[in-house]
């Protein structure tokens, strides 16, 4: 049996993926129940403004080298078109991230926030992983926070979660061993958190970690989040290893299975009750599974996205955007009741059954 745990410990955690998948789905999705039973989206779109990265991380297929025939980086002008787009499509969030580009500086992205507030002073800015916020103070020579108070100053309301794959330092190195440490990270969440900006947090799972690994991440997430209680969403994102450096050295064959998948996500649930929400990220599990996931701990769908390029560049064959009616289908028929959400899991509206 699976009790309640308010004070976890690292092998309490591991100890749960080795429980019955569905008395786990069972338990995770009572405590959503009890939540309302609501399973919530935003109107979204993302904005991946660089492909140009220094990390070059072996688990990522969508960074570029400078020079590179297909390598980009966008003009503020640009980025500003993609949101007008979004907004007009009814977004309330840009969610901008992208690679570790030196030519991107803090006053680029100064720039880039304030003159979207200009001209939509509603929309909520979330960007700049963990990662790129420490990118960003080595090499400008300034203090993680000073960056994190420049950049809130012009407009950032939130961080992304991304860039914390596997909180482990020797799993690093064989990973993103040129990315932000692990405790890096964690302190760079705890910073933002105290001066007012809310995040979310991420867990990259299916290629080289362990069940051990995985408890650990969520262990250091769920401690985190007693001390600050600045996350919003933890994401459990599915390794897609096609195009990645890690598959071609045969390190990573094939994604995680969809049992494993629904256990990581229920595990979830039940060890972060102190997170509003587990999301089911369609982009990586595609429609069914994300379906699936509703009734195994997952109370969110992410979003419209509108346009996202990192998860399809390692080989997701999903849509690049999700029409709102399909989120609406797709939760209807999981027997949960849809609601669309801003950024930091306000309910904007319930939608009733004839919509």
């Amino acid at each position: 049996m699976i009790s309640p745990n308010d004070d976890w410990t690292p092998a309490a955690i591991e100890a749960l993926f080795e429980c019955d998948l569905h008395e786990l789905g069972a338990r995770a999705d009572a405590i959503n129940r009890g939540n309302g039973n609501l399973v919530t989206y935003v109107v979204n779109r993302h904005i991946n403004y660089t492909n140009i990265c220094t990390a070059r991380c072996p688990l990522c297929a969508f960074y570029r080298a400078a020079g590179e025939a297909d390598a980009y980086q966008m003009c503020i002008d640009e980025v500003l078109e993609k949101a007008a787009e979004a907004v007009t499509q009814g977004a309330t969030e840009l969610h901008i991230v992208g690679g570790l580009n030196p030519e991107l500086n803090v006053a680029y992205f100064e720039e880039l926030f304030t003159r979207i507030k200009g001209r939509f002073p509603r929309v909520i800015i979330k960007a700049l992983t963990a990662t790129e916020i420490y990118f960003l103070a080595q090499l400008e020579r300034m203090s993680v926070d000073e960056v994190l108070h420049r950049l809130k100053d012009a407009g950032l309301d939130a961080l992304p979660g991304g860039g914390a794959e596997i909180l482990d330092d020797t799993l690093r190195a064989a990973i993103c061993p040129d990315k932000v440490a692990a405790g890096e990270w964690l302190r760079i969440m705890e910073r933002a958190h105290r001066i007012g900006l809310k995040s979310n947090a991420t867990m990259l799972f299916g290629h080289l970690e362990t069940l051990k690994d995985r408890a650990l991440h969520l262990y250091k997430l769920w401690a985190l989040q007693e001390e600050t209680g600045g996350f919003v969403s933890f994401i459990p994102l599915l390794f897609q290893p096609e195009n990645t450096e890690l598959k071609a050295r045969g390190l990573v064959e094939d994604c995680a299975d969809p049992i494993d998948v629904l256990r990581t996500i229920a595990v979830s649930r039940i060890v972060l009750r102190n997170f509003k929400s587990i999301r089911a990220y369609w982009v990586a599990l595609g429609e069914k599974l994300a379906q699936v996931a509703l009734q195994y701990g997952a109370n969110d769908l992410d979003g419209t996205i509108m346009e996202e390029r990192v998860t399809h560049a390692a080989g997701a064959h999903t849509p690049l955007r999700l029409p709102k009616e399909t989120i609406l289908s797709l939760v209807r028929g999981a027997h949960k009741i849809p609601a669309e959400r801003d950024t930091f899991y306000h309910i904007l509206r319930v939608h009733s059954d004839d919509e």
